[in-house]
C-alpha cells in the first residue's frame, strides 16, 4: 500500500524513503494462514532468509525451529501441517532475520495450550534479548500477563495509552461477588450493586475500607455467605469503562 499522507517510522528508518532498511527492522506475524504449499518447513525459512540478502543462516533456523518445536517437521511439507503447526512457521518466518521490532497480529487464535505456552516463552525470552514486541489481541488476559504497555482502541481510535500499572491502578476498587442465603441485600451494605441473580450479588466498592463495613453489615444483619469472591480490576474491566460499555 502507498501512503496517502502522513509518515512512520521503524526504528527511525521511514517506511517510504528508506523502505529496505525499515522492513529489515520489521518482524510480523500475520492473523490469517498464508504460507506456500510447495516447500517444506526448512525451505520456507531459508526463501524468507533470501528476502533479507540472508545466507547460511541454518544455525539459527535451527534455533528457531527448536524453541517452537518445529524441529520434527523441518523436512514436512506445509501442506502436510496442522493449523497450529502452520501457526509456528508463521511466527519462525517473523523471526528469522532477527528484526529488532516484532508485530504480533492475534498469534495465539485458535492455537493449543501448548503452543501458546511454548510461544510466549520464546516471545519472553525474545523480548529480554532487546527485541520489541507489539501484540494485537481480544485476550485481554494475554495483554495484562505479558504486556508492559498497552494501548485500547474503541472505533480505531486509541483511547488508552500507558503501562499495564498505571491502566489497573488509576481504576482503584474492588468488585465483590456474593452469594447470600436470602435474595435481597439488607439496608446499609456499602457499594454500588451492579447484578442480582437470586441470592447472587455483584457489588462495585471503592476499596478495602468499604469491603470491611459490607461484611461486617452483612454480619450484623445475621446473613449467611454461602460463597464469596473479591477482584481488583482486570483490563478487561478497565476497558469497558474506557468505552463506556461498563454495567
Amino acid at each position: 500500500m502507498r501512503a496517502d499522507s502522513g509518515e512512520a517510522r521503524v526504528m527511525g528508518a521511514d517506511v517510504r524513503a528508506d523502505y529496505r532498511r525499515a522492513r529489515r527492522m520489521l518482524g510480523v506475524v500475520p492473523q490469517e494462514l498464508v504460507f506456500d504449499p510447495f516447500f517444506t518447513v526448512r525451505e520456507t525459512l531459508r526463501l524468507q532468509s533470501g528476502y533479507y540478502g540472508l545466507r547460511h543462516n541454518d544455525a539459527w533456523i535451527d534455533e528457531v525451529m527448536h524453541h517452537l518445536d518445529l524441529t520434527a517437521k523441518a523436512n514436512a511439507n506445509m501442506r502436510s501441517l496442522s493449523g497450529g503447526m502452520k501457526r509456528r512457521v508463521l511466527v519462525a518466518q517473523a523471526l528469522v532475520h532477527k528484526p529488532p521490532v516484532i508485530v504480533l497480529d492475534e498469534p495465539t487464535a485458535g492455537v493449543d495450550v501448548e503452543l501458546r505456552q511454548g510461544l510466549w516463552q520464546f516471545v519472553r525470552r525474545m523480548n529480554r534479548d532487546g527485541h520489541s514486541i507489539v501484540l494485537t489481541t481480544h485476550y485481554l488476559e494475554e495483554a495484562e500477563t505479558h504486556c508492559s504497555r498497552i494501548a485500547m482502541l474503541k472505533e480505531g481510535r486509541i483511547v488508552a495509552l500507558d503501562t499495564t500499572r498505571y491502566l489497573l491502578g488509576s481504576f482503584s476498587g474492588l468488585e465483590l461477588r456474593l452469594h447470600l442465603d436470602q435474595p435481597a441485600l439488607p439496608a446499609g451494605v456499602p457499594g454500588r450493586v451492579v447484578a442480582v441473580d437470586g441470592g447472587e450479588f455483584r457489588l462495585r466498592l471503592a476499596n478495602y475500607r468499604e469491603l470491611e463495613d459490607a461484611l461486617v453489615g452483612l454480619r450484623q444483619a445475621g446473613v449467611v455467605i454461602r460463597e464469596m469472591e473479591v477482584s481488583p480490576p482486570d483490563l478487561e474491566e478497565v476497558f469497558l469503562r474506557l468505552t463506556g460499555k461498563a454495567s
